[in-house]
């Protein structure tokens, strides 16, 4: 056997080769390194989504990094063919900078040009762009191997002279593994006598995809998530290797030094000529085009300063021009010199071109809030100056890094801003930015679970078992192992829950899948691909394939385009208000711009202190109501502060009770010097925001902004050695420049340091604020036109529609069901008897489409309103409007216009499409229809186009079934609930209603609290117990505010499955319970169950019917007597007669006919009245 030597490993996958790799990067240079090489690739399959997390673990460990990827290739066929899924393993290592340029383009255009399920290159792509690559034929499912095993030795012998001839001279290897394979033993024969026979060296690799031998089960498990499939299953197909882990240069000569050694060399060979460093260094800005005569800078000074002029001239407050041309050419002085104009310059231009487009943008977002240039040119829409923001909390000059604006859109037009810089900039410069989601510690443990075919309800309640958030962080396995002693107990008391928490540790973390960041959008000056490597999102967008932090590390610029759903609804309020032709509290509602609504109307106050805000930005949430309630904001500054205070570090610190009390005067305010009052006067003197650190560092201790930065960064970080510099550096500035004792100043930069952790960025929190307070000022001033804007945005959340109904409902305002000769699209506003209302949006409606919507609005635009269901059939397009969309319309009340019962507008859908198809083809084709002329003598009604409509004589459906309809269509009550003839006694039988909930959980001492419930099932799911004994369900139930999940275990449902089932209202007591990941889950566990009206009757102590005097007439009087001599009792029963705005009058019925409680009664004295007038007390 040959000596041993070197040995470098050219074939691994990371935990970038998704659901495959499962070493981590992390993991893998330490080991490499105690192993005793200096140098690896990794080569994941089919991307490079690891490329420079790879090169910085690397060079943090001093191995050198090799960039590779195994690559799949359609063999004979062109990248654009989609005939076949075929395709071949290719791994590819740079060899240089511009191989590492090739190698990042190939494995693009495998995204961009030749993904079918996998990202395919071609060899014409390959001969193109082989240059500083080395190849290397893969594993068994190579271009070598797989040919030989299915085609024979002549082709792939082809194949293999053909390689040859695309890379450079020397640079293809036949790749040879010990992997456990059969038939790898015979490939690495055949192939070692190709290598002789047509010059081909060998090279040695171990295809690693986990780092240690023991972890070659976990890899399985892995693969079976992958596979979706059991272990079982896997291992009736597959043979597993155990041989795929990152073996020592010593195992490696063992398995080829005696044969081959000339391939175990090569690899040290192959790594020495690998030498690329990545720029991680410089900044790419894409090319703004500026008008001649002018440079970026020269440029940027001209449009700021003049929009500084136009911001000064319509400012509603007085402003010291001296102050703040001053702090612009500060600010200038600052971005010129840090080489920043042409960002700034990019920002101000897209924006600018929204809002010519009239889309709306937000006031700004994070730290850019801070800065007067980003004010002047419109980026941003809040003042920093009277808030006292900073501007090097944005841009430190002293911390060279790139400015980053989050800029918010409205989220229905995001699209149409990048749209405009993807024209602008080109195509191929401007794509979106990768993400990862991991196996966490939860979905592990249930994947795991499934694959090793544990039973799920088990393994559910193991995941409970788990904490949600701790601290703020996602809990791993191991903490969670450390928190919960059960998960321990739970080992020895069932073995196969060992082997499944030990496989889930060793997988947790791992990349699961990639996704599409949020907001971010880089732009270069170059296609992308000259940078960073490029993927497809399942849109076909372009996607970088390095995550944020990398894709800036590597030159990108990232800019923040966030989609903000209150932007959309301003906007859509806006536009409401303007059609009224009446005046507002500023002035023509025509002209309404919520920018010009003042900061300080204290009805608007008022509003935010009382908790009334339902659909207010930010401020919605029942904690958040809560504490409004208690701080009784009346100023800005205090709402910038509570946006700034309600987050879990400043409430479990106690600053919110300190702050609101300080305000109230329960507690003296004071401050730690007079330097520290003008700081932080507005928050009574509580450390609120990251801006006060830094100006009581420069105020009090003489630090520069940049200095001041810099610490607020550190104590944000808890950076100790950056922090132990500081604080002399504050403490002797306080004595030397204020006389402040050492020890009183060293107290102070203690107690900064305690609240930094919990301070919060007030460029943010005021820009943030202001949009809540916007959103309460329509509110307020503008009720039925924000919650009309508030339903149109949130119209596929049906929670959300069900609670801002109910509190419009709440508020006196109509909601109207849908009319398809008034409804829109959208929730609209109609004005109706002096009163405004809000009219049900058809695209609200469940299953009718945009298409449908188009062709109804197009025809009713045309020709009017629609007269009838035949009439509508006849003018719009039957394959929009077809059968199924007519239903819906129906059922949700879309066609009451037409005065017909429900139910017979449904048995007539398919005579109306049929008479509709025949006149539109008649139409088409010229012709008259014979039957039409010949029975235009018979009495049946005609409609305007000649067609007969047939309706058969169907009675209406019965309230209940109704209602049913709506909720099928709309996806809840829209005209009435089931639970409204119960509105009186609900408060009694059912203490707690869905939206309550949430407070009940945070008041509970333990993990469960009992709660009474009551509601209608919207939602039941099955599901068998394992053991084959019952069934358990899953019930969403809904009430009048909201609806909750909740659990019912197999006992309670063999007891209550017919109740669940009868679609009455019901009563659900159980336990009140917190689950997911972060504990924010609501559910319920059910202990009994009874029907609504069987829990009434046992509170019932009288009945209540309340008529109108036009229903009051001796037949009606007469069957009531009847109707409750049939439901003898002894609960006395009282007649309520109304004369609306006139009077009211309240009988006594005589003792005979006391009732007893029934459900029945009340049916039918709501049928002989036609509404509901029965209700028990």
């Amino acid at each position: 056997m040959a000596s041993t030597s070197g040995f470098t490993h050219l074939h691994l996958h990371s935990q970038y080769s998704l659901l495959d790799g499962a070493i981590r990067l992390k993991d893998l240079l330490p080991d490499v390194k105690a192993k005793g090489m200096d140098s690896v690739a990794v080569t994941d399959h089919g991307n490079m989504y690891g490329a420079v997390d790879f090169y910085n673990t690397a060079k943090k460990h001093d191995i050198k990094p090799i960039f590779g990827c195994e690559a799949y290739i359609t063999g004979d066929k062109p990248r654009s063919d989609r005939s076949s899924r075929e395709s071949y393993h290719l791994i590819l290592l740079a060899k240089d900078n511009e191989g590492y340029k090739n190698l990042s383009y190939l494995v693009s255009m495998g995204f961009l040009e030749g993904f079918y399920y996998k990202p395919r290159i071609d060899k014409e792509l390959l001969r193109k762009h082989s240059k500083g690559l080395y190849g290397l034929s893969a594993c068994l499912g190579g271009v070598i191997n797989k040919a030989w095993m299915r085609e024979g030795e002549e082709k792939a012998s082809a194949i293999a002279k053909e390689y040859k001839d695309i890379f450079e001279p020397g640079h293809f290897f036949l790749e040879v593994q010990d992997n456990g394979y059969d038939e790898q033993v015979k490939a690495n024969q055949f192939l070692m006598n190709l290598s002789e026979l047509y010059d081909i060296p060998l090279c040695a690799t171990a295809d690693s995809h986990y780092l240690t031998p023991d972890e070659s089960a976990a890899h399985e498990v892995l693969m079976c998530i992958q596979q979706n499939s059991s272990l079982q299953q896997y291992r009736d197909r597959m043979q597993h290797s155990d041989q795929l882990y990152v073996k020592t240069p010593e195992e490696m000569w063992s398995s080829f030094g005696s044969t081959i050694p000339q391939a175990v060399e090569n690899t040290t060979r192959i790594a020495q000529n690998c030498n690329v460093e990545l720029n991680l260094s410089e900044t790419y800005l894409p090319n703004y085009k500026i008008p001649k005569g002018y440079s970026l800078e020269s440029y940027l000074e001209k449009v700021t300063k003049n929009g500084l002029k136009a911001r000064i001239k319509h400012a509603q407050y007085a402003i010291d021009q001296g102050t703040y041309k001053a702090r612009l050419e500060h600010e200038l002085g600052i971005i010129l010199k840090m080489g920043f104009a042409g960002y700034f310059l990019i920002v101000w231009d897209f924006i600018k071109h929204a809002k010519g487009q009239r889309i709306p943008v937000g006031p700004g977002r994070g730290s850019g809030a801070g800065s007067i240039v980003a004010w002047a040119l419109g980026i941003t829409n809040i003042d920093p100056i009277p808030y006292d923001l900073i501007f090097e909390r944005f841009l430190n000059p002293e911390r060279v890094s790139m400015p980053d604006f989050d800029i918010d859109f409205c989220q229905e037009r995001r699209g149409e801003v990048i749209d405009y810089v993807t024209e602008k900039y080109g195509t191929n410069n401007v794509g979106q930015i990768v993400t990862y989601s991991q196996l966490s510690a939860k979905s592990v443990i249930k994947d795991v679970g499934r694959v090793m075919e544990a039973p799920f309800g088990e393994i559910n309640e193991l995941t409970k078992l788990i904490p949600g958030l701790v601290n703020g962080r996602k809990v791993t396995i191991d903490q969670a192992l450390d928190i919960e002693p059960k998960l321990k107990e739970i080992q020895k008391e069932k073995p196969i829950y060992k082997q499944i928490i030990k496989i889930a540790r060793d997988l947790e973390g791992l990349n699961r899948q990639t996704g599409i960041h949020a907001a971010g959008i880089v732009i270069s000056d170059k296609p992308l691909w000259d940078y960073v490597p490029v993927c497809r999102g399942k849109e076909g967008e372009k996607v970088t394939q390095f995550a944020k932090d990398e894709v800036e590390m590597a030159g990108l610029v990232k800019f923040d385009f966030l989609g903000l759903k209150t932007l959309t609804v301003i906007a859509k309020a806006e536009n409401h208000i303007k059609k009224r032709d009446d005046k507002g509290p500023l002035g023509e509602n025509k002209d309404f711009d919520i920018e010009e609504a003042p900061i300080d109307d204290p009805a608007i106050y008022k509003l935010i202190a009382s908790g009334d805000t339902d659909g207010v930005f930010q401020l919605e949430s029942s904690g958040f109501k809560e504490l409004l309630k208690r701080l009784k904001p009346d100023c800005f500054e205090d709402i910038v502060a509570a946006v700034a205070l309600y987050r879990p570090g400043p409430l479990d610190a106690g600053m919110v009770d300190d702050y609101i009390n300080r305000k109230h005067g329960r507690t003296v305010v004071d401050y730690p010097h007079q330097v520290c009052q003008p700081i932080l006067k507005t928050t009574y003197g509580v450390i609120v925001y990251q801006e006060q650190v830094m100006r009581i560092a420069v105020d009090l201790c003489g630090f520069s902004m940049g200095e001041a930065d810099v610490l607020r960064k550190a104590m944000g970080k808890k950076k100790a050695d950056v922090m132990a510099k500081m604080r002399k550096k504050f403490v002797d500035g306080a004595h030397d420049l204020n006389g402040m004792k050492k020890k009183a100043a060293d107290e102070l930069f203690t107690q900064i340091e305690k609240f930094a952790g919990y301070a919060f960025n007030k460029s943010h929190s005021a820009a943030y604020a202001l949009i809540s307070y916007q959103t309460a000022y329509l509110k307020f001033y503008y009720q039925v036109e924000f919650m009309a804007a508030l339903l149109s945005t949130e119209m596929r959340d049906q929670d959300d529609i069900v609670k801002y109904i109910q509190s419009a409902r709440e508020r006196g305002i109509d909601v109207l069901p849908p009319d398809v000769n008034r409804s829109e699209r959208d929730f609209t506003v109609v004005h109706e008897n002096d009163e405004h209302r809000i009219l049900f949006g058809l695209g609200a409606v469940k299953g009718v489409g945009d298409a449908a919507i188009e062709s109804i609005l197009s025809s009713r635009e045309k020709g009017g309103a629609f007269t009838s269901i035949y009439n509508l059939c006849e003018r719009v397009e039957t394959k929009r409007c077809n059968k199924k969309v007519l239903d819906a319309l129906i059922r949700s009340g879309g066609l009451d216009d037409f005065n017909r019962p429900r139910a017979q507008l449904i048995k007539t859908i398919e005579k109306a499409l049929d008479a509709a198809q025949s006149a539109q083809k008649d139409r088409a084709s010229g012709q008259t229809n014979i039957f039409a002329m010949m029975s235009s003598a018979d009495e049946t009604p005609k409609n305007a186009a000649g067609i007969a409509e047939n309706y058969p004589n169907i009675e209406e459906w019965h309230e209940k079934e109704k209602l049913a309809s709506e909720k099928q269509s709309l996806g809840f009550y829209i005209t009435g609930h089931p639970l409204d003839r119960y509105r009186n006694e609900l408060p009694r039988i059912c203490p707690t209603r869905t939206i309550d909930l949430p407070n009940r959980a945070k008041r509970s001492t333990g993990r469960f609290c009992e709660v009474v419930v009551g509601g209608v099932v919207s939602a039941l799911r099955e599901r068998p117990l394992k053991s084959g004994k019952g069934r358990m369900a899953f019930v969403t139930l809904e009430d009048l505010y909201g609806r909750v999940e909740v659990l019912v275990f197999s006992r309670v449902f063999a007891a209550a499955e017919h109740i669940l089932k009868s679609d009455d209202p019901i009563v659900i007591k159980g336990a009140l319970m917190l689950e997911g990941d972060d504990n924010t889950e609501l559910k319920i566990r059910a202990s009994e169950i009874e029907l609504l009206s069987e829990a009434r009757t046992k509170v019932a102590r009288g009945l209540n019917i309340k008529i109108k005097t036009e229903q009051l007439n001796a037949k009606n009087l007469q069957e009531l007597k009847e109707i409750l001599s049939q439901f003898k009792g002894a609960l006395p029963a009282r007649l309520t007669i109304k004369q609306p705005d006139q009077f009211e009058t309240v009988m006594a019925l005589p003792q005979e006919l006391c009732v007893e409680p029934s459900e029945e009664m009340v049916h039918q004295l709501d049928r002989l009245f036609g509404a509901s007038v029965a209700y028990f007390v």
